[in-house]
């Protein structure tokens, strides 16, 4: 049976995402992307669990939003419990930017602790967007968990997160500068100062904060 030039088209883009060159997966993306078809789901899904390169990692997220959420919802939920860090990261990026709040069930403790630290920073991104009205208070107490965590890059995304709960996370920013560890303490103020001041940078607002904590500061400055 001859294959039609409507066949074609998908299968050649298809072929496109595996190639080993990575400008030809960027072009096979924007064209999964500009001509969506439900044969592209599952591809564009596993390749994004493995692409090695960042700016084809975008292109295939962009190409997933661009497909109707019925065929991606439950294709990228099942992705955050697997076991490869980056299709769990990957996946709940592209869940963050999709936006559908159905998928809010996923986004648990686990994954939001998960112990990889872009893994755990894409779920807190995907939590802000996707937390039912009501449910900010309880998820700002499982962030604050991670206080202290990594470096600064995750710090600052953690720092972001809460921030963007806005007034539901002042009570538990509260609660942890008074926390045991130091770092604990000073992330907290620093989110804090951040939650009061958008416009402040996140390098100063933590280095202002550890120099607080040095000297023995504990609670956050007032207005």
């Amino acid at each position: 049976m001859t294959m039609t030039s409507q066949d074609a088209e998908p299968m050649r883009t298809l072929r496109a995402l595996e190639d080993g060159r990575a400008s030809v997966r960027l072009r096979a993306a924007l064209s999964a992307g500009s001509a969506p078809d439900p044969r592209f789901v599952d591809k564009l899904v596993e390749r994004s669990a493995i692409e090695p390169e960042f700016f084809v990692r975008d292109m295939l997220t962009w190409a997933l939003t661009r497909h109707p959420v019925s065929l991606t919802l439950d294709r990228l939920v099942g992705e955050v419990r697997s076991d490869r860090s980056q299709a769990r990261s990957q996946a709940l990026h592209t869940l963050s930017k999709i936006g559908d709040r159905r998928a809010w069930p996923v986004i648990t403790r686990a994954v939001l602790c998960d112990a990889d630290d872009e893994v755990a920073r894409s779920a807190w991104r995907a939590a802000v967007v996707l937390v039912p009205e009501g449910e900010e208070p309880a998820l700002a107490a499982v962030l604050s968990t991670q206080l202290g965590r990594g470096g600064r890059e995750t710090q600052l995304s953690l720092s972001r997160a809460l921030v963007a709960l806005g007034e539901s996370v002042v009570e538990v920013l509260d609660a942890a500068t008074t926390a045991p560890a130091p770092h604990t303490r000073a992330h907290a103020l620093a989110t804090l100062r951040l939650l009061r001041d958008p416009d402040a940078g996140f390098a100063s607002a933590i280095e202002e904060a550890k120099r607080v904590v040095a000297l023995g500061g504990s609670g956050p400055e007032g207005p």
